[in-house]
């Protein structure tokens, strides 16, 4: 059994124009949001062993907010990722339990194609900033993983977490 928390980087700031979007940080709700995330994840225990993430500023500091202990690797492949490079990097996974921190609109892609029934939440399908996707996996290794095998555990976004 594998478990995939797939999750959208928290908002990000815009106040800087001509800034390089690679180079983007979190705002103050996105602060909040991910803190607020971690708790979360904590409070559920969906604790990564490996965490998968594109190496923006504002994923980097998305997952420092997440105060979770994990080992992590920033990947330039999952910058603006789509779902194929996504798959591709997932399937090379070591951990039981992955957390992978991306963008949209490929992360919300990945997240219709990798569950046979997606959650019954009005947002999954638009997939906000910070949106989280907790799905498990009959399989043994991340090789095997592929569209419509994993099953939605959880889905949340910041909004229920902060009011």
């Amino acid at each position: 059994m594998k478990r995939l928390i797939l999750m959208r980087h928290a908002k990000s700031s815009w106040a800087t124009p001509g800034q390089d979007d690679h180079a983007r940080p979190l705002n103050g709700r996105g602060k909040v949001s991910a803190r607020v995330l971690g708790e979360w994840l904590t409070h559920k225990r969906y604790l990564p062993d490996q965490t998968l993430s594109s190496d923006s500023a504002r994923t980097r500091e998305t997952f420092a907010r997440l105060k979770i202990l994990s080992d992590a690797e920033f990947l330039a492949d999952l910058y603006l990722a789509d779902p194929e490079d996504m798959l591709r990097v997932l399937r090379k996974a070591t951990g039981d339990t992955v957390l992978m921190l991306g963008h949209n609109p490929g992360i919300g892609w990945f997240a219709q194609t990798l569950v046979a029934e997606p959650p019954p939440h009005p947002r999954f399908f638009d997939y906000p900033t910070c949106a989280t996707l907790v799905a498990e996996f009959d399989i043994a290794t991340w090789e095997e993983v592929g569209t419509g095998t994993g099953k939605a555990v959880d889905f949340v976004i910041p909004r229920e977490l902060t009011g």
